[in-house]
């Protein structure tokens, strides 16, 4: 996925501010943040859209959601939302399945 942006991200061809990476998953702050905080776990195995996942995927999809509790927590968030926009339709903009965590006022999520 050579003009996946966020597979560029993940190969550090593309600048961003990382807050946590592990082999399998990276989370960064959004370039264009819907609230104060507003970060996006994005797996760096490259899947389109929750409409592309498999039964093969559990695990990672699991692994997003742990992830953003686990730095919800270590920002020390007491209330957030967890959002997978899905397809153009859905407000999904790149397509490469990621989650969004944002905490604070949202303001018009895309």
């Amino acid at each position: 996925m050579s003009e996946c942006v966020f597979c560029k991200i993940i190969k550090k061809e593309v600048p961003s501010d990382i807050v946590f990476e592990n082999e399998r998953v990276i989370v960064f702050k959004d370039i264009n943040p819907k609230a104060k905080v507003h970060l996006l776990v994005v797996p760096k195995e490259h899947i389109t859209s929750i409409k592309e996942i498999k039964e093969e995927n559990k695990t990672l999809i699991a692994e997003l959601i742990f992830v953003a509790k686990k730095i919800a927590e270590e920002q020390n968030l007491t209330g957030y939302k967890l959002i997978f926009n899905v397809g153009r339709e859905g407000g999904q903009l790149v397509d490469h399945i990621h989650l969004h965590l944002v905490s604070g006022d949202l303001r018009e999520m895309p």
